[in-house]
């Protein structure tokens, strides 16, 4: 955690801000720490490296401005991606299922797909390109940031004093993070095929 910890330090409440960002809005996801960073903030602020108050000001606002970069994206490429018959990833059943899925779960895969790493960086342009209203995108756009981008460094913060060596245990507290953001909606996704 050292390396992320003179990142953060060095690189401050701009650079958590456009890591965000990227993470969210620019298809950069796969590459870039997430949760492991939102933690790490969160513990930095619990020594006074950081205000939480910022570290939580710079992630939430980064992420609704990334996630709407990204629904732009997706809106405006998106259709000639995926506009080919005889595409082999991109194909154009993918948006008519996209936009089954956003009708079926909207709120819930935007909202919910903030703590599941991957799944934050495509959900944002994929609803741009399955052209889901911008007016409830948005709105769970921001209501997922503020969930994400609050609770995340707050419990690091909370563990940061609490626990010693706590980088020893971050990859195993995002992994706890994760799986306790995708049961509700493994739950769910069981519930309506269960009714269908």
């Amino acid at each position: 955690m050292h390396d992320l910890t003179s990142l953060i330090l060095s690189a401050s409440y701009v650079g958590l801000f456009a890591i965000v960002f990227a993470e969210t809005g620019l298809l950069l996801g796969f590459f870039l720490p997430g949760d492991t960073l939102l933690l790490a903030a969160g513990v930095l602020a619990a020594g006074g490296a950081l205000s939480l108050g910022g570290v939580m000001a710079a992630i939430v606002a980064g992420a609704v401005l990334g996630c709407v970069a990204g629904y732009f994206i997706g809106g405006k490429f998106g259709p000639r991606v995926f506009a080919s018959q005889d595409a082999r990833y991109f194909k154009p059943e993918y948006v008519t299922r996209a936009e089954l899925f956003f009708a079926r779960y909207g709120w819930l895969a935007v909202v919910l797909a903030r703590f599941v790493p991957v799944v934050r960086t495509l959900v944002p342009t994929m609803a741009g390109v399955s052209r889901m209203p911008l007016a409830p995108f948005t709105l769970y756009n921001i209501l997922g940031a503020i969930l994400w981008g609050v609770s995340v460094p707050a419990l690091g913060y909370f563990l940061g004093d609490r626990i010693p060596h706590l980088d020893r245990y971050i990859l195993l507290i995002v992994g706890g993070v994760v799986v306790i953001s995708i049961v509700p909606v493994l739950l769910k996704v069981m519930q309506v095929r269960r009714a269908t």
